[in-house]
Protein backbone atom coordinates (compact mmCIF):
# COMPACT_ATOMS: atom_id res chain seq x y z
CA UNK A 1 0.00 0.00 0.00
CA UNK A 2 3.34 2.34 0.80
CA UNK A 3 4.14 2.04 -3.05
CA UNK A 4 0.76 3.02 -4.39
CA UNK A 5 0.90 6.23 -2.09
CA UNK A 6 4.55 7.17 -3.38
CA UNK A 7 4.28 6.44 -6.95
CA UNK A 8 0.31 8.32 -6.67
CA UNK A 9 2.25 11.25 -4.61
CA UNK A 10 5.40 11.11 -7.62
CA UNK A 11 2.45 11.38 -9.77
CA UNK A 12 0.81 14.46 -8.34
CA UNK A 13 4.29 16.66 -7.65
CA UNK A 14 5.35 15.73 -11.30
CA UNK A 15 2.17 17.30 -12.14
CA UNK A 16 1.98 20.07 -10.18
CA UNK A 17 5.92 20.89 -11.11
CA UNK A 18 4.88 21.04 -14.90
CA UNK A 19 1.65 23.34 -14.12
CA UNK A 20 4.40 25.96 -11.80
CA UNK A 21 7.15 25.20 -14.54
CA UNK A 22 7.04 29.26 -16.61
CA UNK A 23 6.61 28.70 -20.50
CA UNK A 24 9.63 29.55 -22.74
CA UNK A 25 8.94 30.69 -25.93
CA UNK A 26 11.74 28.48 -28.69
CA UNK A 27 12.04 29.78 -31.78
CA UNK A 28 11.06 27.30 -34.69
CA UNK A 29 13.29 27.62 -38.04
CA UNK A 30 11.21 27.68 -40.96
CA UNK A 31 12.65 25.32 -43.06
CA UNK A 32 12.48 22.77 -39.99
CA UNK A 33 10.22 19.65 -40.71
CA UNK A 34 7.15 19.27 -38.77
CA UNK A 35 7.74 16.57 -35.80
CA UNK A 36 5.59 13.78 -35.62
CA UNK A 37 2.94 13.93 -32.66
CA UNK A 38 3.29 11.25 -29.93
CA UNK A 39 1.37 8.06 -30.15
CA UNK A 40 -1.20 8.11 -27.32
CA UNK A 41 -1.10 6.54 -24.40
CA UNK A 42 -3.86 3.91 -24.76
CA UNK A 43 -6.27 4.50 -21.28
CA UNK A 44 -7.18 1.63 -19.07
CA UNK A 45 -10.96 0.86 -18.60
CA UNK A 46 -11.72 -0.08 -15.00
CA UNK A 47 -15.63 -1.04 -14.43
CA UNK A 48 -17.23 -1.12 -10.63
CA UNK A 49 -19.91 -3.89 -10.80
CA UNK A 50 -21.83 -4.02 -7.64
CA UNK A 51 -25.19 -5.90 -6.17
CA UNK A 52 -27.54 -3.69 -7.36
CA UNK A 53 -28.27 -0.02 -7.78
CA UNK A 54 -30.90 0.38 -5.43
CA UNK A 55 -29.21 1.03 -2.39
CA UNK A 56 -26.95 4.08 -1.43
CA UNK A 57 -24.47 2.12 -0.47
CA UNK A 58 -23.14 1.45 -4.02
CA UNK A 59 -23.83 4.59 -4.72
CA UNK A 60 -21.52 5.68 -2.43
CA UNK A 61 -18.84 3.14 -3.47
CA UNK A 62 -19.11 4.30 -7.18
CA UNK A 63 -18.72 7.84 -5.58
CA UNK A 64 -15.33 6.85 -3.97
CA UNK A 65 -14.12 4.96 -7.12
CA UNK A 66 -15.00 7.91 -9.67
CA UNK A 67 -13.07 10.37 -7.72
CA UNK A 68 -9.96 8.32 -7.73
CA UNK A 69 -10.47 7.24 -11.55
CA UNK A 70 -10.83 10.78 -12.75
CA UNK A 71 -7.48 11.80 -10.31
CA UNK A 72 -5.69 8.76 -12.03
CA UNK A 73 -7.17 9.42 -15.61
CA UNK A 74 -8.58 6.13 -16.01
CA UNK A 75 -11.50 5.36 -17.60
CA UNK A 76 -13.98 4.10 -15.45
CA UNK A 77 -17.66 2.90 -15.61
CA UNK A 78 -20.57 1.47 -13.17
CA UNK A 79 -22.88 -1.03 -13.89
CA UNK A 80 -25.23 -2.96 -11.06
CA UNK A 81 -28.75 -4.89 -11.83
CA UNK A 82 -31.67 -2.65 -10.66
CA UNK A 83 -32.48 -4.78 -7.53
CA UNK A 84 -30.66 -8.22 -6.36
CA UNK A 85 -30.24 -10.89 -9.40
CA UNK A 86 -27.15 -13.91 -9.97
CA UNK A 87 -28.27 -13.50 -13.94
CA UNK A 88 -28.42 -9.69 -14.30
CA UNK A 89 -25.14 -9.26 -12.37
CA UNK A 90 -23.46 -12.10 -14.06
CA UNK A 91 -24.74 -10.62 -17.57
CA UNK A 92 -22.94 -7.14 -16.59
CA UNK A 93 -19.91 -8.73 -16.15
CA UNK A 94 -20.10 -10.56 -19.52
CA UNK A 95 -21.17 -7.46 -20.92
CA UNK A 96 -18.11 -5.44 -19.48
CA UNK A 97 -15.89 -8.37 -21.20
CA UNK A 98 -17.36 -7.49 -24.26
CA UNK A 99 -16.27 -4.09 -23.80
CA UNK A 100 -12.58 -4.92 -23.23
CA UNK A 101 -12.59 -4.17 -19.37
CA UNK A 102 -9.02 -4.50 -18.19
CA UNK A 103 -10.29 -4.63 -14.58
CA UNK A 104 -13.48 -4.78 -12.66
CA UNK A 105 -13.92 -4.33 -9.18
CA UNK A 106 -16.79 -6.58 -8.60
CA UNK A 107 -18.90 -6.88 -5.30
CA UNK A 108 -20.66 -10.42 -5.35
CA UNK A 109 -23.81 -11.05 -4.63
CA UNK A 110 -23.62 -14.71 -4.94
CA UNK A 111 -20.23 -15.60 -4.40
CA UNK A 112 -21.46 -19.43 -6.07
CA UNK A 113 -23.03 -18.23 -9.33
CA UNK A 114 -21.10 -15.47 -10.15
CA UNK A 115 -17.91 -17.21 -10.40
CA UNK A 116 -18.01 -18.54 -13.49
CA UNK A 117 -18.17 -15.60 -14.88
CA UNK A 118 -15.62 -14.39 -12.80
CA UNK A 119 -13.24 -17.37 -13.86
CA UNK A 120 -14.26 -16.75 -17.84
CA UNK A 121 -13.25 -12.95 -17.44
CA UNK A 122 -10.14 -14.06 -15.98
CA UNK A 123 -8.97 -16.21 -18.71
CA UNK A 124 -9.64 -13.53 -21.26
CA UNK A 125 -7.01 -11.39 -19.45
CA UNK A 126 -9.48 -9.31 -17.10
CA UNK A 127 -7.97 -8.56 -13.93
CA UNK A 128 -10.49 -8.60 -10.89
CA UNK A 129 -10.15 -7.02 -7.70
CA UNK A 130 -13.53 -7.58 -4.85
CA UNK A 131 -15.09 -4.57 -2.80
CA UNK A 132 -17.79 -5.19 -0.29
CA UNK A 133 -18.71 -9.02 -1.26
CA UNK A 134 -16.03 -11.45 -2.78
CA UNK A 135 -17.10 -14.24 -5.40
CA UNK A 136 -15.21 -18.19 -4.88
CA UNK A 137 -12.75 -17.10 -7.41
CA UNK A 138 -9.05 -15.86 -6.33
CA UNK A 139 -9.04 -12.51 -6.93
CA UNK A 140 -6.02 -9.59 -7.01
CA UNK A 141 -7.33 -8.23 -3.43
CA UNK A 142 -10.61 -7.62 -1.45
CA UNK A 143 -11.45 -4.53 -0.13
CA UNK A 144 -14.45 -5.39 2.64
CA UNK A 145 -15.73 -4.53 5.94
CA UNK A 146 -14.64 -7.44 8.27
CA UNK A 147 -18.34 -8.22 8.06
CA UNK A 148 -18.75 -11.30 11.27
CA UNK A 149 -17.17 -8.64 13.59
CA UNK A 150 -19.61 -5.94 12.40
CA UNK A 151 -22.17 -8.09 12.94
CA UNK A 152 -20.81 -8.80 16.56
CA UNK A 153 -20.53 -5.41 17.16
CA UNK A 154 -24.19 -4.89 16.29
CA UNK A 155 -24.97 -7.86 18.76
CA UNK A 156 -23.54 -6.47 21.16
CA UNK A 157 -24.84 -2.83 20.45
CA UNK A 158 -28.22 -4.67 20.70
CA UNK A 159 -27.82 -6.35 24.17
CA UNK A 160 -26.55 -2.73 25.40
CA UNK A 161 -29.56 -1.06 24.13
CA UNK A 162 -32.21 -3.79 25.45
CA UNK A 163 -30.66 -3.68 29.23
CA UNK A 164 -30.41 0.28 29.10
CA UNK A 165 -34.31 0.28 28.43
CA UNK A 166 -34.19 -3.04 31.41
CA UNK A 167 -35.24 -5.36 28.70
CA UNK A 168 -32.80 -8.85 29.91
CA UNK A 169 -35.13 -11.42 28.16
CA UNK A 170 -37.30 -11.31 24.89
CA UNK A 171 -37.79 -12.26 21.23
CA UNK A 172 -35.57 -10.56 18.68
CA UNK A 173 -36.68 -10.97 14.47
CA UNK A 174 -33.71 -10.73 11.82
CA UNK A 175 -34.27 -9.17 8.25
CA UNK A 176 -31.68 -10.06 6.07
CA UNK A 177 -30.43 -10.20 2.43
CA UNK A 178 -30.48 -14.13 1.47
CA UNK A 179 -28.57 -17.13 2.17
CA UNK A 180 -26.18 -17.00 -0.35
CA UNK A 181 -24.84 -13.18 0.42
CA UNK A 182 -21.49 -14.04 2.65
CA UNK A 183 -21.26 -10.41 3.40
CA UNK A 184 -25.00 -10.38 5.48
CA UNK A 185 -25.04 -13.85 6.53
CA UNK A 186 -21.57 -13.24 8.22
CA UNK A 187 -23.44 -9.99 9.59
CA UNK A 188 -26.55 -12.53 10.90
CA UNK A 189 -24.30 -15.30 12.47
CA UNK A 190 -21.65 -12.84 14.49
CA UNK A 191 -25.15 -11.06 15.58
CA UNK A 192 -26.42 -13.80 16.26
CA UNK A 193 -23.39 -14.86 18.49
CA UNK A 194 -23.49 -12.38 20.85
CA UNK A 195 -27.40 -11.99 21.06
CA UNK A 196 -28.07 -15.67 21.96
CA UNK A 197 -25.16 -15.88 24.63
CA UNK A 198 -26.87 -12.99 26.17
CA UNK A 199 -30.23 -15.25 26.86
CA UNK A 200 -32.78 -13.54 24.65
CA UNK A 201 -34.75 -15.36 22.00
CA UNK A 202 -33.38 -15.38 18.19
CA UNK A 203 -36.53 -15.88 15.82
CA UNK A 204 -36.44 -17.67 12.22
CA UNK A 205 -34.47 -15.09 9.50
CA UNK A 206 -37.07 -13.69 7.14
CA UNK A 207 -35.03 -12.85 4.01
CA UNK A 208 -36.32 -9.80 1.64
CA UNK A 209 -33.32 -9.20 -0.76
CA UNK A 210 -32.81 -5.55 0.69
CA UNK A 211 -36.03 -4.68 -0.36
CA UNK A 212 -37.11 -1.95 1.92
CA UNK A 213 -41.11 -2.26 1.32
CA UNK A 214 -40.62 -6.30 1.68
CA UNK A 215 -38.52 -5.95 5.00
CA UNK A 216 -41.13 -3.91 6.52
CA UNK A 217 -44.00 -6.37 5.89
CA UNK A 218 -41.52 -8.84 7.31
CA UNK A 219 -40.93 -6.79 10.47
CA UNK A 220 -45.01 -6.20 11.10
CA UNK A 221 -44.84 -9.46 10.85
CA UNK A 222 -42.29 -10.06 13.84
CA UNK A 223 -44.10 -6.93 15.75
CA UNK A 224 -47.59 -8.44 15.31
CA UNK A 225 -46.68 -12.09 16.14
CA UNK A 226 -45.01 -11.67 19.47
CA UNK A 227 -46.19 -9.49 22.06
CA UNK A 228 -42.48 -10.36 23.77
CA UNK A 229 -40.69 -8.66 21.07
CA UNK A 230 -37.79 -6.80 22.21
CA UNK A 231 -35.37 -6.36 18.92
CA UNK A 232 -35.04 -5.97 15.19
CA UNK A 233 -32.17 -6.29 13.44
CA UNK A 234 -31.63 -5.43 9.51
CA UNK A 235 -28.36 -6.00 8.00
CA UNK A 236 -28.01 -4.07 5.46
CA UNK A 237 -29.99 -0.47 4.26
CA UNK A 238 -32.66 -2.20 2.33
CA UNK A 239 -33.92 -4.03 5.53
CA UNK A 240 -32.93 -1.75 8.20
CA UNK A 241 -34.90 1.31 6.64
CA UNK A 242 -37.73 -1.25 6.55
CA UNK A 243 -37.22 -2.52 10.22
CA UNK A 244 -37.19 1.09 11.65
CA UNK A 245 -40.06 2.22 9.41
CA UNK A 246 -41.85 -0.70 10.88
CA UNK A 247 -40.99 0.24 14.30
CA UNK A 248 -41.97 3.60 13.79
CA UNK A 249 -45.55 2.94 12.56
CA UNK A 250 -46.13 0.50 15.15
CA UNK A 251 -45.06 2.92 17.77
CA UNK A 252 -43.58 0.33 20.00
CA UNK A 253 -40.41 0.65 22.34
CA UNK A 254 -39.15 -2.48 20.14
CA UNK A 255 -35.38 -1.76 19.81
CA UNK A 256 -34.58 -1.15 16.08
CA UNK A 257 -30.49 -1.96 14.64
CA UNK A 258 -29.37 -1.81 11.49
CA UNK A 259 -26.85 -1.77 9.11
CA UNK A 260 -25.48 0.97 6.65
CA UNK A 261 -25.54 4.59 6.24
CA UNK A 262 -28.19 6.69 3.90
CA UNK A 263 -30.29 9.63 4.01
CA UNK A 264 -33.60 7.25 5.35
CA UNK A 265 -31.72 5.58 7.93
CA UNK A 266 -30.23 8.59 8.99
CA UNK A 267 -33.96 10.06 9.39
CA UNK A 268 -34.95 7.20 11.43
CA UNK A 269 -31.61 7.60 13.73
CA UNK A 270 -32.51 11.06 14.27
CA UNK A 271 -36.55 10.34 15.22
CA UNK A 272 -35.32 7.60 17.86
CA UNK A 273 -37.17 4.49 15.52
CA UNK A 274 -33.32 3.38 15.50
CA UNK A 275 -31.23 3.24 18.21
CA UNK A 276 -27.84 2.29 15.86
CA UNK A 277 -26.68 1.32 12.32
CA UNK A 278 -23.08 -0.23 11.44
CA UNK A 279 -21.94 1.92 9.17
CA UNK A 280 -19.40 0.91 6.74
CA UNK A 281 -17.07 2.81 4.60
CA UNK A 282 -18.07 2.69 0.95
CA UNK A 283 -16.11 5.47 -0.41
CA UNK A 284 -13.74 4.43 0.66
CA UNK A 285 -14.13 1.02 -0.92
CA UNK A 286 -14.59 2.67 -4.28
CA UNK A 287 -11.46 4.79 -4.02
CA UNK A 288 -9.18 2.40 -2.70
CA UNK A 289 -10.21 0.10 -4.87
CA UNK A 290 -9.17 1.91 -7.71
CA UNK A 291 -6.01 2.84 -6.44
CA UNK A 292 -5.43 -0.60 -6.12
CA UNK A 293 -6.42 -0.88 -9.92
CA UNK A 294 -3.96 1.00 -10.81
CA UNK A 295 -1.42 0.18 -9.01
CA UNK A 296 -2.26 -3.86 -10.42
CA UNK A 297 -2.86 -2.37 -14.45
CA UNK A 298 0.46 -1.06 -13.82
CA UNK A 299 2.47 -4.07 -12.29
CA UNK A 300 2.89 -2.26 -8.93
CA UNK A 301 2.45 -4.02 -5.46
CA UNK A 302 -1.20 -3.94 -4.27
CA UNK A 303 -0.51 -4.60 -0.81
CA UNK A 304 -2.19 -7.40 1.78
CA UNK A 305 -4.93 -9.61 -0.58
CA UNK A 306 -7.37 -8.33 2.11
CA UNK A 307 -7.88 -4.97 3.12
CA UNK A 308 -10.83 -4.26 6.10
CA UNK A 309 -12.17 -0.98 5.63
CA UNK A 310 -13.57 -0.05 8.97
CA UNK A 311 -16.97 0.36 10.58
CA UNK A 312 -18.24 2.66 13.05
CA UNK A 313 -21.48 2.84 15.07
CA UNK A 314 -24.01 5.57 14.36
CA UNK A 315 -26.63 6.94 16.94
CA UNK A 316 -28.68 9.65 17.49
Amino acid sequence: MKKILVFLLILTMAFAFTACAPKVETPVAAAAPEAAAPAPTPTKTVYLITMDKMDQHWVNVDAGAKTMAEALGLNYKWDAPDVKDNAKQIEAVNNAVADKADLILLAANDPKAISEAVKTAKAKGVKIIYVDSAADEPAIATLSTNNRQAGVLAGQTMVDELKAAGKTSGKIGIISVNTATNSTMNRENGFKEVVAAAGYTILTTEYKDGDAAASQEAAYGFIAGNEDLVGLYGTNEGSTVGVGNAIKAAGKSIIGIGFDKSDAILGLLKDGSLKAAMAQNPFTMGYLGVAQAYAALNDKSTGPAVIDTGVAILRK
